[in-house]
Formats: structure tokens, C-alpha cells, sequence
């Protein structure tokens, strides 16, 4: 082929000579000769297609990215291209984006970053010295003086002792070991890391996971890429989204018919369903984990995000330790928190932790071995995750400014978390569970057989067509509670209430006005 190509290039124009005297018709004639003893190969065909594929990752969803988000993004392109809607603007309300919905950072946080990301500014008097110390030590600790560097794969060793000691001031004085701490991208990356740990097995001895229904999709897809069994529990909605250990027992029993249950993952405050578990239900379930022999993995991201009068964040750690030895030196526990939550909304800094505890001192080896394999999680994150950690105190000069702004991101958190409640609870057809933590709702909506009849028509899930008319005819994104998961028969949302009160008013009467003029036309 390269041949005839060759010949067919020489000469500028028929009959030319070309460099061995021959004209270019000649040439072309040659090479069309050759053209016909060598036969054109076929195109060869792609060695990775949807039905090559690793299957394990084409069985992954992630419903808080998935198709309605993707509609979101071709219509912000139509508006940014002057295509007409009925609305100005695309409001991305599916996703706990804090920063993106408006939220403005934590002054220390940033001033601390800036230091560690540009040390010259550490001789510039515009900045507080409690700022300008905490970037000095993490610099310090850090490989030629540089976030640039990279960490030890269990992360920077003074931001785990950090770490370790925010650990045991939360709790009351439980001590907390640096060294069962492990830096994360995010929180994320931590469950996603013990969860490959934790799957073995084949056929019915395959790891069962449990995970409460409705969840965050992490969970659902890490468990399909990891190709282990997810187990259902199903949370109590009729009882504010309560963990009921009956269901548990339950959902382990018929587990075990076709694998081999050995996790139990909680996440408290609940994503999606707000929920914040009382002392009494945490013992419960730590007993439950003992009794069965259960890997306790407790999602605690959320635990600066509680609002309801009556309620209080309790870790895991505190109340293991406070059941005695016979739990606290035998249950196998993996407790995660994040920089992206909380009053910090620090999403893109991808910092996280892990503690660990009671675990097998060879799985330690091979814990840190799978880390290594990633080499270290971002240092920028890492850092980010100390300042959390490790904020100003009573007598420093950044305190008060620093307390002002936690307050009042936290006491806006829980005004829209009661307004989000009550106006949801005005519209027929709607009803919505308190949000006593966290940063969505999570309302049951009631759909005419209209409605999912045309649903099946569209061959959508009924709250995914609900979402995505919502998305067209407002402009607001929200996510399907199909994505989360939800009892047979029962269909919501999910909704962040992170847009600032004014607009998140607005969002909730839209949301009002399509919700009744859905109900007449499928009535």
C-alpha cells in the first residue's frame, strides 16, 4: 500500500517525468497494478468495545453524575448559545458542591493554604502569625519544604498526628493512634480502599456489603467495580429515616443464602435522608457487627452538619470504646470524614481521612502496601484536611473571625434545612422527612398511574422522568431517588439546601408550582 501510494506521489502532473524518467501516468498505472495483487486489508477492528470491556465497570452507576446531569449540561450549552427556555438559568441543586452554590471559604483555611502553596507570602505582614505557624509546620514536615513533594503513603506524618488529636479532643479523651490514621483523596478513596481489602471469595463465600437503602451511589458502585454482593437494609422513612436492627438481622439472613455478609457500612448524618442516629441505635448496631462478625465501616463526613434541637452527632469510636473491652478491642472498625463537608465545603482539595482500628497487624502491611500502589494522596488536600483538624483556638488571633464564619455557615445550614422542610411539606403530594443533618432532602413524592405509565413509555424510572421534566421546564437539577435506591412502589428526590436562602426559597416555590401542574396534567 505504502508502495503504490509512493508511486502515485511522484510527478507533479500526468506525463511528467518523474525521477527515474517515467511519466506519472506510467507510475500511476504501476501502482494500480500493484493495488490489485496485494488486496486492501479490512479496518481493523477495536480491541475495547462495550462487550470487551471489564464488565465489573460497565455495571458501575453513579446517579448524582449520571443522565440528569448530562441534561443539565446540554441545556446550560443552549442557554450560553441564546437558545430560548423557560428559565435563565440551569440551578445544579443534585450535588453537595458548597463553594459552587455560593458558600464563600473559611478565611483561615485559604490564608493557611496560600502560605503552604506560596511560602515567599510567609514574610508578608497581611498575614495573622497562628496562619503563618501552622504553614510552617506542615511545610516543614513536607519534602524540600514543597506541597510540590510527595508524602509518605499513609500521608504526612504531623497531619496524622493532627489528626489523631482532633480524634481524641471530639471524643471526650478516646485516645486515637497517628498511626491507624491514613490521609484519603476525599472519603471517598478511603471506603473505596478498605472495601478492595475486604472483597474475596467466589459464589456463595462472596463478600455480602451492607449498606442502608436509601444510600449514597459510592457504596452501590464501588461494590459492582469490586464485583462483591450488595445487601440491602432498608431504612425506616415512616420513622424519620430510622436504622432499625430487626432489618439488619433480616437483610444478614437472607444474605447468607448466596454469599457471605462481612460488612456493615452506616453513614451518619445520613446522605441521602438527613437522618442522625441516636447513641442508643449506634450501641445497637455495634453489638449487632459483634454478634455476626461484621467489618463496621461508619461514613461520618457529615458529623459538623447537625441542626435539630434534639440531636447530636456520636461517633462510632467514642461509643465503641465507652461499650467496654470485650467490644472495643475486637470489633474491626473504618471511620472516614473529608474536608468536602461540614462548614468547610472544601470539595476540590480531595482531603480526607481514615482511622482504622482493630485491625489484623499483617492486613496494616497490606493496607499500606494497596496505598503505596497510588503513592500518596494530594499534599494540597492533605494539608487542607490539618487546618480542619487542627483550627484556631481561644487566645489566637484568627479565632473570633474563624468562629464568626463556622457559626454562620452552620446556623444558615440549619435555617435552610427547617425552611426546606416546611415548604415541602405544603405542597400536596409531597412529603418530607426532617432534615436533622447533613445537606439535602430527601421528600417522598406521590406520582398519579398517568405519570409512571408515561415513565414506562419513555422507558424511564417514574422519579427519573419526574426529575428530568423538572430539569426542562425549570432549570432545576435534582437527582432521582432511583439513584440513591427507596422501597418498591415509593419515589423521591434528592435536593441539596445549599443555595444561598433567598434562592433556595425561589428553587422550593418552582419546585411548588411544577410539582401541582405535574399532578393536573397526569391526574
Amino acid at each position: 500500500m505504502q508502495r503504490a501510494a509512493a508511486l502515485v506521489r511522484r510527478g507533479c502532473c500526468p506525463g511528467t517525468p518523474g525521477p527515474w524518467g517515467r511519466s506519472q501516468s506510467s507510475a500511476a498505472a504501476e501502482a494500480s497494478a500493484v493495488l490489485k495483487v496485494r488486496p486492501q486489508r479490512s479496518r481493523r477492528e477495536r480491541i475495547l468495545t462495550l462487550e470487551s470491556m471489564n464488565p465489573q465497570v460497565k455495571a458501575v452507576e453513579y446517579a448524582v453524575r449520571g443522565p440528569i446531569v448530562l441534561k443539565a449540561v446540554e441545556l446550560e450549552l443552549e442557554l450560553q448559545r441564546g437558545i430560548k427556555k423557560p428559565f435563565t438559568e440551569v440551578i445544579r441543586a443534585n450535588i453537595g458542591d458548597a463553594q459552587a452554590m455560593g458558600q464563600q471559604p473559611i478565611t483561615f483555611l485559604r490564608q493557611v493554604m496560600a502560605l503552604c502553596t506560596y511560602p515567599n507570602l510567609l514574610d508578608s505582614p497581611s498575614f495573622p502569625e497562628d496562619a503563618k505557624k501552622r504553614a510552617r509546620r506542615i511545610l516543614q514536615a513536607c519534602g524540600g519544604n514543597s506541597l510540590g513533594s510527595y508524602s509518605a503513603s499513609q500521608g504526612v506524618n504531623c497531619i496524622r498526628e493532627d489528626v489523631a488529636a482532633y480524634i481524641t479532643r471530639r471524643d471526650g479523651g478516646v485516645p486515637a493512634d497517628p498511626d491507624n490514621i491514613y490521609l484519603t483523596t476525599g472519603a471517598s478513596d478511603g471506603i473505596s480502599t478498605i472495601l478492595k481489602i475486604l472483597v474475596s471469595g467466589g459464589g456463595k463465600s462472596r463478600t455480602g456489603v451492607l449498606i442502608p437503602i436509601p444510600q449514597y451511589p459510592l457504596y452501590s458502585a464501588v461494590i459492582s467495580e469490586l464485583d462483591a454482593v450488595q445487601v440491602n437494609y432498608y431504612l425506616d422513612e415512616e420513622n424519620c429515616w430510622a436504622l432499625n436492627v430487626n432489618e439488619l438481622r433480616r437483610a444478614v439472613r437472607e444474605a447468607k443464602e448466596h454469599c457471605d455478609p462481612k460488612v456493615l457500612c452506616i453513614i451518619n448524618p445520613g446522605n441521602p435522608t438527613g437522618q442522625v442516629q441516636s447513641r442508643k441505635c449506634i450501641e445497637d448496631v455495634i453489638h449487632f457487627a459483634w454478634e455476626e462478625k461484621l467489618f463496621l465501616l461508619a461514613d461520618e463526613v457529615y458529623q459538623d452538619n447537625v441542626y435539630s434541637p434534639g440531636c447530636r452527632f456520636h461517633s462510632f469510636k467514642k461509643v465503641l470504646h465507652e461499650m467496654g473491652p470485650e467490644y472495643s478491642s475486637n470489633v474491626e472498625l473504618a471511620s472516614f470524614h473529608s474536608t468536602s463537608k461540614g462548614y468547610m465545603g472544601e470539595c476540590g482539595y480531595r482531603g480526607g481521612y481514615m482511622e482504622v482500628i482493630n485491625l489484623h497487624p499483617e492486613i496494616k502491611g497490606q493496607l499500606v502496601k494497596l496505598l503505596s500502589v497510588r503513592l500518596c494522596p494530594p499534599v494540597s488536600g492533605q494539608a487542607a484536611m490539618d487546618i480542619v483538624v487542627n483550627p484556631p483556638v481561644p487566645g489566637e488571633e484568627s479565632f473570633e473571625q474563624f468562629r464568626r464564619e463556622k457559626e454562620s455557615v452552620l446556623g444558615d445550614l440549619a435555617k435552610k434545612a427547617k425552611l426546606t422542610e416546611d415548604l415541602f411539606n405544603q405542597v400536596p403530594g409531597v412529603q418530607c422527612n426532617p432534615l436533622q443533618g447533613a445537606m439535602y432532602a430527601f421528600p417522598r413524592i406521590f406520582l398519579p398511574a398517568r405519570a409512571v405509565e408515561a415513565a414506562q413509555a419513555h422507558t424511564m424510572a417514574p422519579d427519573m422522568f419526574y426529575c428530568m421534566k423538572l430539569l426542562e421546564e425549570t432549570g432545576i437539577c435534582v437527582v432521582p431517588g432511583s439513584g440513591f435506591g427507596q422501597r418498591e412502589g415509593t419515589y423521591h428526590f434528592r435536593m441539596t439546601i445549599l443555595p444561598p436562602v433567598e434562592k433556595l426559597r425561589t428553587v422550593l416555590q418552582k419546585v411548588k408550582e411544577f410539582h401541582i401542574k405535574f399532578l393536573e396534567k397526569y391526574a
